[in-house]
């Protein structure tokens, strides 16, 4: 039988995704996640495949990956090197394959798990590309007339930050899941799981600034869930008291350390404009 996932001791997944990660082992699917960066795409396959204890290929993609990348690349370059330099190996053209996270996931003497992380980055052609190979879970190498066959269908998770829309036809083949970011209560489980001897009065002014700033209307970049956990850790570093981040310095409008939050100027900006704002009406 199956494993299923339940979560780890460092991963705080809600219901909804453990019940996405399990259906689309179930149906044999690739599981789509999309959701705001920071809210633990990239880390959900890593601990999936701690949790189910197996190996985990990674393809990390960027707006230059080809699908043909996933699968393997001849190496004409280094072939004619070697035939210049009269290397014996330059006679086997298997020599020159490089064979592409898909390859590797497919050999797996085990069932994998195979990360495709955040493939709105690619060409909208990119996912197409893929279809045949995600369906069939083989492919043809051309130059050495071969056929590589999936040992075991991948556990495949799919991440997206919604750059751009993807085909229909993809859609069609994935089991999608949306992390919503977390509500008060799930953030305060996950950073305990990070910060297990957290102080209770820091940990509740820390999340009440850091949803204040979340909250704040206009900004082109909210922080998300790994930026609190770096804020946190710099809090405790500097050993900022709580009555810091709870005090009415009108002379301040910013966070202890808001450049933790806050990532550009325009924010920085308008989080003082507004506090001041909001100061000036009380």
């Amino acid at each position: 039988m199956t494993q299923r996932f339940s979560g780890t001791d460092r991963y705080i997944a809600t219901d909804d995704l453990m019940m996405a990660v399990n259906a689309a082992v179930t149906l044999g699917r690739p599981l789509l996640i999309k959701g705001e960066p920071g809210t633990g795409k990239t880390q959900l396959a890593q601990e999936i495949a701690r949790s189910l204890e197996r190996p985990l290929y990674e393809w990390h993609i960027k707006s230059t990956s080809k699908a043909q990348q996933g699968l393997y690349e001849y190496d004409a370059v280094s072939r004619l090197r070697d035939s210049q330099l009269g290397e014996a190996r330059v006679h086997d053209i298997a020599n020159y394959i490089v064979k592409g996270k898909l390859w590797e996931a497919f050999e797996s003497q085990v069932q994998p798990v195979l990360l495709i992380d955040e493939i709105d980055k690619a060409d909208i052609e990119f996912p197409n590309d893929l279809l045949r190979e995600l369906d069939r879970m083989e492919f043809y190498v051309y130059e050495t007339r071969e056929l590589v066959t999936a040992r075991y269908r991948p556990i495949m998770l799919i991440t997206s930050n919604n750059e751009k829309e993807l085909p229909d036809a993809f859609l069609r083949r994935c089991f999608f899941h949306y992390i919503r970011f977390p509500d008060e209560s799930t953030m305060r489980a996950i950073v305990q799981v990070h910060f297990p001897g957290l102080k209770r009065e820091l940990l509740a002014e820390a999340l009440r600034t850091f949803y204040e700033v979340r909250e704040t209307p206009g900004l082109r970049k909210k922080p998300s869930t790994s930026e609190l956990l770096d804020w946190i850790k710099l809090l405790l570093a500097e050993d900022i008291d709580p009555a810091v981040l709870r005090a009415n310095d009108e002379r301040k409008a910013l966070p202890a350390l808001h450049g933790a939050l806050l990532k550009n100027e325009q924010d920085v900006h308008l989080f003082e404009q507004l506090v001041f704002l909001h100061r000036r009406a009380r």
